[in-house]
C-alpha cells in the first residue's frame, strides 16, 4: 500500500503565506491595532552619569520617593551606566574595539548600578531582572512582588547597530528603557536626570539656554542641537513609536519631581512622538 507523503498535512492559512515580507504593500498592510500588554505601567530611567554617580545623597531620596509612590502607580526603574561606563569605552575604543564589542562592556556598568538600586529597595519588595528576561518575566514579577529593577541598556551586545559616525554605541539606557515601555504598552517613560529638562543649550555651561518645555521628536531632531540630555536614537524611536507617544524628562535632584510626573503634571520636558 502506498501513503501519499501529504496525506493528513495541513495547509496554515496566512495572508503572508506567499509574500515577500520585503515588500512595502505587504509591510503597509501589517499597520493592525497593536496591544497594550501593561497599560498601567511607568518606566522610570534613572540616569547612570546624572543621577547614580553622585552617590547617597541623589540616590537615597529618589529612590524613597518611588517607594512612596508604587502603591499608587506601577513603576519598573531602568538604571543606566556612569562614569565606569565612558572609562571602558574609552579604552576599548583605544584598542580598536568594534561597536558589538563596546557596547557589551558598557552593558556590564549599568547592570552593576541596577544591582546596587534593587539592593537598596530589596526591603520594599522589588527584584532584580536581567536585561534578557524581562519581557518574559516582568508581568509575573509584577503579580508576585512589589516592582522590578532592570539594567537600563539593552541586550543588543554583539549584535548592536553601528552608529552612522563613530562607533558609541547608539542604544544605550535611555533607548532600552523607551523600548520596554514600547513593548508593554507603558502608560508612562520618564527620564531622570540632574538638569530641569530640554534647553536650546547645555545650560551648565551656557547661562542663557532656554528652556523647552514641550516639543516634538521631529521638530527636536531639525534643532541639530549640539548635545541632547537624552540619546539621538530615542528621537528616532519616537517617530515610530506604536503605543508610548512621548517620554518626559525630569530633574530627579529636585524632591517632589518624581511624583508630580507619575500624576501626570507638568514638569521638566515632554518630548512627544
Amino acid at each position: 500500500m502506498t501513503v501519499s507523503p501529504t496525506a493528513g498535512a495541513q495547509h496554515v492559512v496566512s495572508p503572508l503565506m506567499r509574500e515577500s515580507l520585503m515588500d512595502k504593500g505587504v509591510l503597509a498592510s501589517t499597520e493592525t491595532p497593536v496591544r497594550r500588554i501593561l497599560p498601567h505601567l511607568n518606566v522610570v530611567q534613572i540616569g547612570g552619569l546624572s543621577i547614580m554617580d553622585k552617590g547617597n545623597a541623589a540616590v537615597m531620596p529618589l529612590l524613597d520617593e518611588i517607594v512612596a509612590n508604587q502603591a499608587e502607580h506601577t513603576q519598573v526603574i531602568g538604571v543606566g551606566p556612569g562614569v565606569r561606563a565612558r572609562h571602558i569605552l574609552s579604552v576599548g575604543l583605544d584598542l580598536g574595539l568594534p561597536t558589538g564589542a563596546l557596547a557589551t562592556l558598557s552593558a556590564k556598568s549599568s547592570a552593576q548600578n541596577a544591582y546596587m538600586v534593587s539592593c537598596l529597595l530589596a526591603s520594599q519588595g522589588f527584584v532584580y531582572l536581567e536585561a534578557p528576561f524581562i519581557v518574559q518575566l516582568l508581568p509575573a514579577m509584577l503579580a508576585a512582588a512589589r516592582g522590578a529593577v532592570f539594567n537600563g541598556i539593552p541586550p543588543y551586545d554583539l549584535w548592536e547597530h553601528p552608529p552612522a559616525l563613530g562607533k558609541i554605541p547608539p542604544h544605550g539606557s535611555d533607548a532600552g528603557s523607551y523600548l520596554v515601555g514600547e513593548v508593554f504598552g507603558a502608560r508612562n517613560v520618564i527620564l531622570i536626570k540632574d538638569v530641569d529638562g530640554l534647553y536650546t543649550a547645555d545650560p551648565k555651561t551656557h547661562p542663557d539656554a532656554q528652556f523647552v518645555p514641550d516639543i516634538r521628536a521631529g521638530e527636536l531632531m531639525a534643532m541639530r542641537l549640539k548635545t541632547l540630555p537624552v540619546e539621538p536614537v530615542v528621537l528616532e524611536l519616537l517617530t515610530r513609536s506604536k503605543l508610548v507617544k512621548s517620554i518626559r524628562l525630569i530633574n530627579g535632584l529636585v524632591p517632589g519631581n518624581l511624583t508630580k510626573a507619575l500624576a501626570g503634571e507638568n514638569v521638566g520636558t515632554i518630548i512627544r512622538a
